[in-house]
């Protein structure tokens, strides 16, 4: 049986193909493909509690990632060109 453990410090690079970060390290080529044998070894009822796992870890990283680039600023550049556009009446109600 697999067991899955929720951790906030996981975070995938884009290229999983490549590589895999856990609390900052560089996993290597050879751990990726070691997951992803083992996952493909899960049987139809462990896979379907990998995705509920992975979907829910997923979205906390997507929350995290969002709410630091809210913190760190990057985001306020959208955020003054939607004040601006609501402001110049180039926007409508949905």
């Amino acid at each position: 049986m697999v067991h899955f453990r929720t951790r906030e410090s996981y975070v995938f690079s884009k290229n999983n193909r490549e590589a895999l970060l856990f609390k900052g390290e560089k996993l290597n080529t050879r751990t990726v493909k070691e997951l992803q044998t083992a996952v493909s070894r899960l049987s139809s009822q462990e896979l379907a509690r990998f995705r509920e796992w992975f979907e829910e870890f997923e979205a906390k990283m997507w929350v995290e990632q969002f709410e630091n680039d809210v913190k760190s600023g990057k985001l306020d550049h959208l955020a003054e060109q939607a004040i601006a556009d609501l402001r110049a009446g180039n926007c409508k109600e949905l």
